[in-house]
C-alpha cells in the first residue's frame, strides 16, 4: 500500500527545512563497532517486542494517515495534505516525533526507533502521529518561522538603534528569533492535542488512552518561553475535545 511503501523511507535522505512539534533530533549517536566486533543476537523476547512494536507502527500508519489527509483537505484545504510518513533509525536517540517539510512543501511526519518502542499501545502511537499531522494542518511551522523573523528583526534592530557593535546585533538577531519562535509554541502543542484527539477518534483511536502517553515523560510545567505547556493541561484538552465528539 501506498502508505506502507513510504513509511519504509528512511529520514536521512531527506534534507529538511523546518521542525514542528518536537524538540529537534540530537545529533547522530554511536558510532558503528569496528569490523568483526562480537555482536549479540537479540533474545527472543526482545525480538518479539521490536516485531509487535513494528506490526502496530505499520498497523497505526495505515489506519491514521488517510484520516490525517481528509481532515487536512477539511481543515486546509489549500495546503498539500500528501503526508510522507518516515522512520529516523539513528541508534541512541531519545524517543522523538516531529513534523517538517521537504523542498517540494511535502508534509514529513518522522518518528524515531526510540519512540516506536516506547509506546505502550496503538492508541498512544495514533495520538502521537494525529498530533503531529496536526501541526502541519493547522500551518504551525510556518507561523513559527514568522514569529521567529520578527523577533529577529525586532531585537537586532533595537539594538542597532542602541548603538551596539555588529557581534551584538547579530546576538540579538538570534536571541530575537528564539522568543519569537516561542512565543505561542504552547498555544500551537495544544492546538495540535486538540485537532490531534479529533484525528485519533476518527481513526477508531482512543485519543484518551492515547494521552497517557503524557503522564511517562518528563512534565515541563509552565516555564516562562517554554516550547511544551504542562502536561495536566495537555491531558485537560484532550478529555474536553473527547467529551464533545461523544467519545
Amino acid at each position: 500500500m501506498r502508505a506502507l511503501r513510504r513509511f519504509l523511507l528512511l529520514l536521512a535522505p531527506l534534507v529538511l527545512l523546518g521542525l514542528a512539534g518536537c524538540a529537534p533530533l540530537p545529533p547522530t549517536g554511536a558510532a558503528k563497532p569496528p569490523a568483526g566486533a562480537y555482536a549479540p543476537a537479540a533474545t527472543p523476547d526482545v525480538a518479539e517486542r521490536a516485531s509487535r512494536s513494528a506490526r502496530t507502527f505499520v498497523e497505526v500508519v495505515e489506519t491514521v494517515e488517510p484520516v490525517a489527509e481528509r481532515e487536512c483537505r477539511r481543515v486546509a484545504p489549500r495546503a498539500n495534505c500528501n503526508f510522507i510518513i518516515v522512520i529516523d533509525d539513528r541508534p541512541g536517540q531519545e524517543p522523538n516525533a516531529f513534523q517538517t517539510v521537504d523542498r517540494a512543501g511535502r508534509p514529513i511526519l518522522a518518528f524515531n526507533l526510540a519512540l516506536i518502542a516506547s509506546v505502550e499501545n496503538a492508541d498512544e502511537l495514533a495520538f502521537v502521529m494525529g498530533h503531529e499531522a496536526s501541526h502541519h494542518i493547522l500551518g504551525h511551522l510556518e507561523r513559527t518561522q514568522q514569529n521567529a523573523a520578527v523577533g529577529a528583526v525586532i531585537f537586532s534592530g533595537l539594538a542597532a538603534m542602541s548603538g551596539a557593535s555588529p557581534a551584538s546585533v547579530r546576538e540579538a538577531e538570534q536571541l530575537g528569533a528564539e522568543m519569537g519562535a516561542r512565543r505561542y509554541s504552547k498555544d500551537f502543542e495544544l492546538e495540535a492535542d486538540q485537532l490531534g484527539t479529533v484525528i485519533t477518534a476518527r481513526a477508531g483511536y482512543d485519543p484518551i488512552r492515547g494521552a497517557a502517553f503524557f503522564l511517562r515523560i518528563p512534565d515541563p510545567g509552565n516555564r516562562f518561553l517554554g516550547t511544551h505547556p504542562p502536561n495536566a493541561a495537555r491531558i485537560d484538552i484532550v478529555r474536553q475535545t473527547a467529551a464533545r465528539l461523544g467519545v
